[in-house]
């Protein structure tokens, strides 16, 4: 058939896909949706604290484990949104 196909190996033509899913351009692609970057830099200093309360590695966790984790991250949530709404 002579079908040519160029195989092309070297350590960084993956570096943009791999790069991407970096945390860091994770919050630059979030900061775009923003009017302005310091309206951006407020929001995500809150957001990620919170959301890593809730993001649980699933897999390496038991099913038990998870849900008292969950459990537990969701009193914390519910201790701190209390808390904020007596002030």
């Amino acid at each position: 058939m002579g079908l040519r196909i160029e195989h092309r190996q070297h350590k960084g033509l993956n570096n943009r896909v791999e790069n991407s899913r970096q945390p860091t351009r994770r919050r630059e692609r979030q900061m775009k949706r923003f009017k302005s970057a310091g309206q951006a830099q407020r929001f995500l200093s809150i957001h990620d604290p919170i959301s890593n309360l809730f993001h649980l590695r699933r897999h390496q966790l038991t099913a038990t484990t998870y849900r008292s984790a969950r459990k537990e991250a969701f009193e914390a949530w519910a201790d701190i949104s209390y808390a904020a709404l007596a002030v």
